[in-house]
């Protein structure tokens, strides 16, 4: 921490060596807490010269009307879907909401928290497809109530809205394999540390168990690079996690005259505005974003105000779009 700079919650809960949960119930005064975890968490707060002001000493009681969005990356079309949806029925319940980026990076999504956590939001949506152990671990610590929208809980102890991902990549698979044997069949995807990566090649081993799996980054590029790779291994069709590097495998394959669907299929995941303006158009799962974002949302807002949940994992139902890079 820098001498400019104002501790937070989370200096106090580290220097502790405690969760967030347990230094706000020390600072509110709220809940049993173990004599001698109650003296750490005091030392730290101590020697830290952490100062809670009223709004932060009656966080576990008293409401701010704000809401946390955590997302990884402002320009992904797909985050924004999935914001919208979110702040539709935020604004619906009165909430305003704060939106924080943490950058697909441990160290961003850090500092991404601690702002949150700064404004003394209520409860915070968190959006990403590639979360690591440590902001896992930050979230399941977090003192207000957390829901993942569009991303995996990697022990599924915390609530989320999502699609069946096991089920959409199964059925995207046997679909290149009405054409396609196993070995001429590839997965891209970038595995990270997400839950969510594990869930589309369990989906997409159940189609095609010989089916091969390539790393690829998020992005346009990391596509177009690996797309020379997919035909050197004699790949004809893949299933891409993201819009991104999906029309990068594409463009590769029409720079360089290989035709499509004809000799080369491609099914994408996302079905965002990017692959419906590409020529030919390309086929994918449709999720239903806005839905999922608006769901995480109203979810979010029985647990801070400790409505009954029947189930913390709610699951949307998913289609298919099958366009020019398949038909």
């Amino acid at each position: 921490m820098s001498e400019n700079k104002q501790p937070t919650i989370y200096d106090v809960s580290e220097r502790a060596g405690v969760s967030l949960a347990t230094v706000s119930r020390v600072v509110n005064n709220n809940g049993k807490v173990k004599e001698e975890t109650r003296r750490k968490v005091l030392k730290a707060i101590k020697e830290l010269n952490y100062r809670p002001n009223a709004m932060a000493k009656g966080l576990a009681s008293s409401k701010t009307t704000m809401v946390g969005m955590m997302v990884p990356d402002l320009t992904d079309l797909y985050f924004a879907e999935l914001a919208q949806g979110i702040d539709a029925v935020a604004k619906i319940y009165n909430y305003s909401v704060s939106l924080s980026v943490s950058d697909n990076n441990p160290t961003a999504g850090k500092e991404a928290f601690e702002t949150l956590m700064s404004q003394h939001v209520d409860g915070i949506v968190y959006i990403g497809n590639q979360t690591s152990q440590e902001m896992f671990d930050l979230l399941k610590s977090s003192p207000v109530p957390v829901v993942f929208a569009g991303s995996v809980a990697q022990d599924g102890k915390l609530p989320s809205v999502n699609i069946d991902y096991v089920q959409a990549f199964q059925q995207a698979g046997n679909i290149l394999k009405q054409h396609l044997s196993d070995t001429q069949i590839a997965l891209v995807d970038n595995p990270g540390e997400s839950g969510l990566s594990a869930l589309r090649q369990q989906g997409f081993l159940k189609a095609v168990s010989k089916g091969k799996i390539y790393e690829s980054e998020d992005d346009y590029r990391s596509g177009y690079n690996l797309a020379h790779h997919l035909l050197e291994d004699g790949i004809k069709g893949v299933i891409v996690g993201e819009d991104e590097p999906a029309i990068g495998i594409l463009n590769y394959m029409l720079d360089n005259h290989v035709q499509v669907p004809n000799d080369f299929k491609i099914i994408s995941s996302n079905d965002t505005k990017l692959v419906k303006m590409t020529r030919p158009a390309v086929s994918s799962v449709t999720q239903p974003k806005f839905d999922i974002g608006a769901v995480s949302m109203r979810l979010l807002t029985k647990l801070m105000s400790g409505d009954p949940v029947d189930d913390p994992t709610v699951i949307l139902p998913h289609e298919f779009v099958l366009k020019d890079t398949t038909l």
